[in-house]
């Protein structure tokens, strides 16, 4: 098939980029010919909370990239489509994550399909938004109208959907994010990162957004502390603010944590997640909101057990009381959760079933769903 696949992708950074770019793989391995349109302009620096949108890594030499969209400029999305409805391509893949993106894809997307050939697919993170906008609803049913058809990673964003179309829509679990190596010895990771390997660790891992609920496992941490339960374990916060991070700061330094969480505030390249998983007994999930998360995935990657919440579809993903532990979005749930799993032998026994249970998780089976969602949409 000629395949058209449009979104993040190198030089941005992060999560969705890595998606897009492991797909497009996939496909060609295939024997598909595959082309990826990606940004010259993502996000304007006014509404971008990030301290860089992008990479200075040399592009990869495997792939065909071209950065040709800019997502505030109508101009652009009117050229783009028209280019598509004359190239041609079987379908087109688009990654939708947030309304902003709705204008620019949906233009395009209607563009493209005017040949009668090409159609018009996505996979899906996001309907609704965590942090909600006006905007929302009329731009979701503007692009969302526009698509042929759709992959979706959890339940929640299966009833959200139907809300707005009712074109077809084919279930397929977030894959491993299997480029960022693998587990390392847990001595190296703590010596990579300037850890005690006396202590133990548990993360919080990911962009830090307010709906994450960094502060409900602050708060549990202080219960666990107050009662005398963390002698010896420090929490890792490793991530970038996207939001303003001077509360919880405050927050640390009100409950008297400045010895026991180690900020690494930053996004952390992709050289260096392996360690942060390989050195950590688990990783906590706080969630308020959630639909699904990469950070499950890249816990399955390394075999790291997890503590997540029981909000939006982080349940389908992580089995309670096999691969980790699934609790209330509470202080009390939280900190139960984490005195649970430093019960004996629970760790270990998380770990060896994260490697049966991470089977589930396949970018094959993913490129596979998206060529059934083609053939059911022609």
């Amino acid at each position: 098939m000629k395949i058209t696949i449009l979104g993040p992708a190198h030089p941005y950074r992060g999560g969705l980029a890595s998606i897009m770019e492991t797909m497009a793989r996939v496909f060609q391995r295939r024997g598909d010919k595959v082309s990826i349109l990606t940004f010259t302009l993502q996000y304007p620096s006014l509404l971008f909370p990030g301290k860089s949108q992008t990479v200075s890594t040399p592009p990869p030499d495997d792939l065909s990239i071209v950065r040709c969209v800019n997502t505030v400029n109508p101009w652009n999305w009117w050229r783009i489509g028209r280019r598509l409805r004359r190239e041609r391509p079987d379908f087109v893949l688009l990654k939708y994550w947030t309304p902003f993106m709705a204008p620019c894809f949906g233009t395009i997307a209607r563009l493209a399909r005017r040949n009668g050939h090409t159609r018009v697919l996505c996979q899906i993170d996001n309907v609704e938004p965590h942090e909600h906008h006006l905007i929302d609803k009329p731009f979701n049913r503007y692009f969302l109208r526009s698509v042929d058809g759709f992959i979706y990673m959890s339940e929640q964003v299966h009833r959200e959907l139907t809300a707005y179309t009712d074109a077809p829509a084919l279930f397929s679990p977030h894959p491993l994010f299997e480029h960022f190596g693998s587990r390392v010895g847990r001595s190296e990771a703590c010596i990579r990162l300037g850890l005690d390997p006396a202590s133990d660790y548990l993360l919080f891992f990911g962009l830090i957004r307010d709906y994450k609920g960094l502060d409900l496992l602050l708060d549990a941490w202080a219960k666990l502390r107050r009662e005398g339960r963390m002698e010896g374990k420090k929490l890792i916060v490793a991530g970038e603010f996207y939001t303003p991070k001077e509360r919880y700061l405050q927050q640390i330094a009100d409950s008297g944590l400045q010895d026991d969480v180690i900020l690494h505030d930053r996004f952390i390249p992709d050289a260096e997640v392996k360690y942060y998983f390989s050195a950590a007994d688990c990783v906590v999930q706080p969630y308020k909101t959630a639909t699904q998360s990469g950070v499950t995935q890249i816990a399955y990657q390394f075999c790291t057990p997890m503590i997540v919440t029981a909000v939006g579809g982080l349940a389908e993903i992580v089995p309670d009381s096999r691969v980790g532990y699934v609790y209330p979005p509470s202080v009390e749930g939280v900190a139960d959760a984490i005195e649970r799993i430093y019960r004996p032998g629970i760790l270990e026994q998380f770990r060896e079933n994260c490697i049966e249970e991470r089977k589930r998780f396949s970018w094959e089976e993913m490129c596979s769903r998206i060529t059934e969602l083609y053939r059911l949409v022609q």
